[in-house]
């Protein structure tokens, strides 16, 4: 399966999903290279759209993520990647388990 990453001048979006429960823990981008690279070692590598750089997920924190099973959608341009957390669970930068700790007010949406 090719991924498309022409839509968004070489970039995709890359949904990171705790395998076991189904947890989104967060968001970042994938060039052709960062995906390539996280197929080839089995943990979730980005590209760093501010440091032009890749970067694997936990490489100074710990807190990696061990690829479990990974797909794209319909239009083959962004990746849902499932994962394994390792190290302490805390896979934001903030210090939290997931980076979606922030709840915003929907008018009429029910909790």
């Amino acid at each position: 399966m090719q991924i498309d990453f022409d839509k968004m001048q070489g970039l995709v979006p890359a949904i990171v999903q705790d395998a076991a429960n189904l947890e989104v823990l967060m968001v970042g981008f994938m060039n052709r290279e960062a995906y390539e690279k996280t197929l080839a070692t089995g943990y979730v590598t980005f590209y760093s759209r501010t440091r032009n750089t890749l970067w694997t997920k936990g490489e100074t924190s710990g807190n990696r993520l061990r690829v479990i099973d990974a797909a794209t959608d319909c239009d083959r341009d962004t990746v849902l990647v499932k994962v394994a957390v390792e190290g302490d669970g805390l896979v934001c930068h903030t210090g939290t388990r997931s980076c979606f700790t922030e709840t915003l007010a929907v008018p009429g949406a029910s909790r």
